[in-house]
C-alpha cells in the first residue's frame, strides 16, 4: 500500500491491479481463478486503500 496520502486514487488503484495480476500470472494463478476468490482485483485494491489504516473496517 502506498504511504502517505495519494494523489491519484486512479492512477494507483490501476498500477496494483497490474502488478498484482503480473504477479498471479507468474505464480500460475489464472485472472477467473482470482475472480471466483475474491471478485475485482480492483474492488479489493479500492477496499484495501479505504482501509488502509489498519483494522478490519466495515
Amino acid at each position: 500500500m502506498p504511504e502517505g496520502p495519494i494523489d491519484d486514487p486512479f492512477l494507483v488503484i490501476t498500477d496494483m491491479a497490474d502488478q498484482a495480476m503480473r504477479a498471479a500470472d507468474v505464480q500460475g494463478i489464472s485472472c477467473q481463478e482470482i475472480d471466483e476468490e475474491i471478485g475485482s482485483v480492483y474492488d479489493a485494491i479500492i477496499h484495501a486503500i479505504h482501509h488502509r489504516e489498519g483494522g478490519l473496517g466495515d
